[in-house]
């Protein structure tokens, strides 16, 4: 694993440990979640794009009105 340095605002970064100490973890592993979770963003469009290949030869069965695609 490798180490990256941050800089960042005192008071937020106790901010920060106290909200990971609330959900019973530590800053970094905070840090790492949420990494994680960022890095996974980038290949979104491509799942989503995947996605609609896999479905072009779907179906409805019918066209639907205006007030039909419309309604909530």
């Amino acid at each position: 694993m490798r180490n990256v340095t941050l800089s960042a605002d005192e008071d937020l970064i106790e901010k920060a440990r106290s909200a990971a100490r609330a959900q019973r973890t530590t800053l970094n592993e905070a840090f790492r979640k949420w990494l994680v979770e960022f890095t996974a963003s980038e290949g979104d469009s491509e799942r989503f794009n995947a996605l609609m290949r896999s479905l072009e030869g779907v179906e409805a069965g019918r066209r639907f009105t205006r007030e039909e695609l419309n309604e909530r």
